[in-house]
């Protein structure tokens, strides 16, 4: 059984990750419009994961008693100057996710929810390879610069991500 104040912060941060998704979206709307189908695909995944991220939170809390609300999720951007302003977008997001993620779990310290410190443990762990990613990406825009056939090769080498469902944590 969810505390209340674990309950609230979980939830709350149940919909921080459907409004994660509905970014990423339109982030590959984006880049579809700039002609980049590729970075397109990698944003389609990138959200395909997130509806992951939310669905976890969703059964998790249900599962601990407590019924999951979705609430009204704020319309994200959509409007993006760059492949590098895309990412640099995306890695500012990601470490504010890490950041609600180091908060939920000191909730679940100071209320002694240790099942919700391990469920936020695969979190934890997601996050560091969430930026991680963010910033070579990032890294290699910077290196090519306005050059047309390496961002087109970087888009090529982005549209080859598939979206590769994550193992079922044991109940």
């Amino acid at each position: 059984m969810l505390s209340k104040k674990s309950y609230t912060a979980l939830n709350k941060h149940m919909n921080t990750e459907l409004y994660s998704a509905y970014l990423y979206l339109n982030m590959s709307a984006a880049a579809n419009a700039m002609g980049f189908k590729g970075t397109a695909n990698w944003f389609n995944v990138q959200y395909q994961e997130e509806m992951v991220h939310f669905q976890r939170f969703y059964d998790y809390i249900n599962s601990q008693g407590e019924q999951a609300v979705i609430g009204q999720i704020a319309a994200p951007a959509s409007k993006f100057k760059s492949l590098l302003h895309l990412f640099e977008e995306t890695l500012k997001h990601e470490q504010f996710i890490t950041k609600c993620i180091n908060e939920l779990t000191e909730v679940a310290t100071v209320e002694k929810d240790h099942a919700s410190r391990i469920f936020l443990q695969w979190f934890i762990t997601e996050q560091i390879e969430e930026e991680e990613n963010d910033r070579d990406i990032i890294g290699k825009l910077k290196l090519l610069g306005d050059n047309g056939y390496g961002l087109l090769m970087l888009d090529s080498e982005l549209g080859a991500r598939v979206f590769t469902p994550p193992a079922t944590p044991a109940a």
